[in-house]
């Protein structure tokens, strides 16, 4: 059969599911904080989230809020009414015995994103719900690597027991590994524009399971397998293309997938059978709970503080401020920098110049320092004035350059300057027409080109911009272009 049937013949239909940690100060039905980053194991816990006998949860009303602007953000309808389940399984990981869940009425259904499909066409990715759940407990292996493979022992971290999920489940619209992986990047994005979560992947924020069955053009239908264990992008790429050649190559031999649940090993590049899926469901309605009232006030609250989102903002930069695409969308893609991006135009920069400078100067700051550019020293409104200086001609880029160093110190641009051991414009007149004389001496054929007729008004000034930027080179940055232009244009008599 394998020689009959080409790759072309099989369709990957892949589903994802995506678990995100809600930001919120305190748990999903206590008071233990959520915050547990450094805290030693099993110290961030009480008789609520270990489910001790006697125990009541009471409902973290933020949670709701936090997973309404998830839903939101994703094009989902809040539903006005869901209740929680107890989900039953027996897993070290989880104290109670069961996870308490909104999957089978849940908060927000029906969404969508849109991505680019392989062919580079806009293609809309289906959300069929999100629904807010509580997080269970960390195993921790013994194993030199923190893999489960070769541990001989494992332990057990309940501080994340009873942190706040929210899980979105697309439906099956997903057709390949890069598709996947630009889906949970546009989600990601938009959550965290939400603030419905920051969604750190290094702190375990974001984890997700692909759901991926192929489809044959003979009309036989493989049988679904979910795949666990992906914790970066980059492993969630790779485990789908592997799935799906496993599975092509299953049924190319006439055999059958069989449904189960995989594991990703990152080490092997492979996906190994975990157990076989169970049909049987183990949900009761959770009898400690009330049915959970979302009011259409509640609703119109949480819409309000929802933000422009990266896409709107994207379209916004290109058609209102001439940006390009590419490059509005580094500046949309946290909305931090997008924030300190608008913070310099609002003070007076030049759209362009002021991406320019935000997508390379504060970027390679932020990413050396590993923090978000509202905590940067230089503050929106300082490198405004920086780049207007810039923009008058009182400083060269090179100059603006080593004074924006001078002033991640916390210097304003006059004390940075003075730092930086240069002053605006601090090479003197009779030094720079000597040096401007010297650069038209040196390149008769620039001059001879600039004076004759032949070149158009642009072609021209292109010229003059060339021997400008020789000066410029050689007064190290420090001497005011539109100086130099001045003394270039009287020299060839152009004033």
């Amino acid at each position: 059969m394998s020689n009959m049937l080409k790759m072309s013949d099989f369709t990957p239909v892949i589903g994802i599911e995506i678990h995100i940690q809600l930001k919120t100060k305190s748990k999903m039905f206590c008071a233990c904080p959520a915050d547990y980053s450094g805290d030693e194991p099993n110290s961030r816990i009480c008789p609520v989230c270990m489910g001790l006998p006697g125990s009541l949860p009471v409902l973290n009303r933020a949670v709701v809020h936090q997973g309404m602007l998830a839903g939101m953000a994703l094009n989902c309808a809040v539903q006005p009414v869901t209740f929680f389940s107890r989900k039953a399984y027996y897993y070290p990981d989880l104290p109670k015995g069961f996870q308490t869940s909104g999957c089978d009425m849940p908060i927000a259904v029906n969404g969508w994103l849109e991505i680019k499909d392989d062919a580079g066409n806009p293609k809309k990715i289906r959300i069929h719900c999100l629904h807010i759940e509580e997080d269970v407990g960390k195993l921790l292996h013994s194993a030199s690597d923190g893999r489960l493979e070769g541990a001989d022992a494992s332990y057990v971290d309940y501080n994340r027991a009873g942190l706040p999920l929210a899980e979105i489940v697309s439906e099956p619209d997903v057709s390949s590994a890069r598709e996947a992986v630009e889906y949970v990047t546009a989600l990601r994005r938009r959550v965290r524009y939400a603030g419905a979560s920051d969604v750190d992947l290094e702190k375990g924020m974001m984890r997700f399971d692909a759901n991926v069955s192929m489809k044959c053009a003979d009309g036989r239908w493989g049988r679904k397998v979910e795949v666990k264990n992906m914790n970066s992008f980059r492993a969630l790429e790779r485990a789908i293309e592997y799935e799906i050649k496993r599975q092509r190559k299953i049924m190319e031999d006439g055999g059958e997938v069989l449904p189960e649940t995989r594991h990703w090993n990152d080490a092997k590049g492979v996906t190994t059978a975990s157990r076989v899926k169970a049909s049987a469901r183990k949900f009761m309605m959770e009898p400690d709970l009330p049915p959970l009232v979302v009011t259409p006030d509640w609703v119109e609250e949480a819409r309000a503080s929802l933000p422009e989102m990266p896409n709107e903002k994207t379209a916004r930069y290109v058609e209102d401020m001439g940006l390009s695409e590419a490059d509005a969308a580094v500046l949309t893609d946290s909305i931090d920098v997008a924030r300190y991006f608008e913070g310099c135009v609002d003070a007076g920069a030049n759209p362009a110049r002021a991406g320019n400078w935000v997508r390379t100067e504060v970027l390679r700051v932020v990413n050396e320092k590993r923090c978000g550019a509202d905590e940067l020293t230089v503050k929106p409104a300082s490198l405004a004035e920086l780049i207007c200086r810039i923009d008058d001609g009182r400083l060269s880029t090179t100059l603006a350059k080593r004074v924006f160093e001078a002033m991640l110190d916390g210097l304003t641009v006059d004390e940075a300057l003075k730092k930086s051991g240069a002053a605006e414009g601090e090479v003197g007149a009779d030094a720079l027409g000597e040096l401007v004389r010297a650069t038209l001496a040196a390149n008769p054929d620039v001059v001879e080109e600039i004076k004759s007729d032949k070149l158009d008004k642009n072609t021209k000034g292109k010229k003059i911009k060339f021997l400008q930027g020789l000066v410029m080179k050689e007064t190290r940055g420090q001497a005011r272009p539109d100086e130099v232009s001045k003394i270039i244009e009287s020299a060839l008599n152009l004033r």
